[in-house]
């Protein structure tokens, strides 16, 4: 399995190669669109984004948890996650490079 880690800048310069920007204005728009999609998370909007996914952020209620080592009971304060679902297209994608 490959340890590589996919980075704004891995993403800029991809813009680059791809689109001929320049490398600054490549990670300005990088930028601007990972900030739009977080703010748009932050307002709990969902985030659907074509063959690849939709993003949402979902409220999970206080519950009472437990300690595995101890067995001690602990109470989980209410919080806002986010989510991920990939798309058909995607799963697709990622199981079809896993057999290769």
């Amino acid at each position: 399995m490959s340890e590589k880690t996919l980075t704004r800048m891995d993403l800029a310069e991809a813009v680059h190669a791809e689109v001929g920007l320049s490398r600054n204005d490549s990670a300005d728009l990088v930028e601007s669109v990972l900030t739009h999609i977080s703010d748009a998370l932050v307002q709990n909007e969902t985030v659907k984004i074509s063959s690849f996914g939709t993003f949402s952020v979902r409220e999970k209620a206080a519950r009472v948890g437990r300690n595995p080592k101890t067995g001690e009971e602990v109470p989980i304060s209410p919080r806002r996650v986010l989510t991920f679902r990939p798309s058909h297209l995607m799963k697709d994608r990622i199981a079809a490079g896993n057999k290769g």
